[in-house]
């Protein structure tokens, strides 16, 4: 299975990179994940409520990232109210390898596939509002800074930044990198 992306920052716009993945790895595709979600009892159950209640809910675009030699699936789940036009995210499904993970925030989701140690992690790290000295940072940490990566790509989406967000999802592509070894 390979993945083939045009890059769409600054100087780099319009580059395709091909991620190869191993054959000898099952690496699920983007329908394969949407056919595990559709078949998640938990989820569906929930889908089900909000569409009986009066309510919308609404799947949005599922982000592809390659980390390491596979890849995670994140997918934001918006509901609208009947008697409000602006949805909101409700909660966000991220799916890696054969788990899915379905929490109110990203943070929550990542802590639901990868535990809720705060074991140091490898690779160095700069904590936000520091010196730029580096440090280990831990699985807490990365996993918050890849929720505000998240949120940030969200907003310069809806924004119509394209280069911002291709900037944010790289920042969350190193960060689910990081907490995936």
């Amino acid at each position: 299975m390979s993945l083939l992306v045009a890059r769409n920052d600054g100087e780099h716009y319009g580059e395709l990179v091909l991620y190869q993945l191993p054959k000898s790895k099952i690496t699920y595709g983007p329908m394969q994940i949407e056919a595990q979600i559709d078949q998640n009892t938990e989820i569906s159950k929930e889908f089900s409520l909000w569409n009986s209640s009066g309510s919308t809910y609404t799947r949005g675009n599922m982000f592809v990232i390659p980390i390491e030699d596979s890849l995670i699936y994140v997918e934001p789940v918006y509901i609208e109210a009947s008697n409000s036009a602006i949805p909101e995210v409700k909660r966000v499904i991220v799916a890696y390898n054969d788990k899915i993970a379905y929490e109110p925030t990203l943070a929550e989701a990542l802590a639901s596939l990868f535990g809720k140690s705060d074991n140091q992690q490898q690779g160095p790290g700069v904590t936000p509002g520091t010196t730029d000295e580096p440090h280990e940072l831990t699985q807490a940490e990365l996993i918050n800074l890849a929720n505000e990566a998240f949120d940030n790509a969200q907003a310069a989406m809806q924004n119509g930044n394209w280069a911002k967000y291709g900037e944010y999802l790289t920042q969350l592509e190193t960060y689910l990198n990081m907490l995936a070894q």
